[in-house]
């Protein structure tokens, strides 16, 4: 996937539908909450993305099973400065889940 592409903004996410936890003060015991904007998964359809900082030239992104993601909130909706608009949401992803975290970068020689 070239940097230049990365990321795709969002146009249309469906989201699962989760419901709220009946014990909320449980899931912080059990739960680790990431926050980014979602987005399918290109190959596989039972795994998330979720770009961390979308409008940001250093981001990162995680990747996460569906099935380990237990609840979804919506967050507020973030605009860049052309007026491209693109959806936040706070995941909450179980203790212990084997998830990816990646971060891009370019290979270049560093001085010191």
């Amino acid at each position: 996937m070239p940097l230049r592409k990365f990321p795709d903004a969002v146009k249309e996410f469906a989201v699962q539908i989760y419901t709220r936890p009946s014990d909320e003060a449980r899931l912080y015991e059990t739960h680790i909450a990431f926050t980014g904007t979602p987005q399918k998964h290109y190959l596989d359809s039972e795994k998330v993305v979720l770009v961390a900082d979308p409008f940001s030239r250093n981001t990162s992104y995680y990747e996460f099973l569906s099935s380990d993601i237990t609840y979804v909130e919506e967050l507020q909706t973030t605009v860049d400065i052309e007026g491209q608009a693109i959806p936040m949401v706070r995941v909450w992803v179980k203790k212990g889940s084997i998830a990816i975290r990646s971060t891009p970068f370019v290979v270049a020689d560093t001085s010191w």
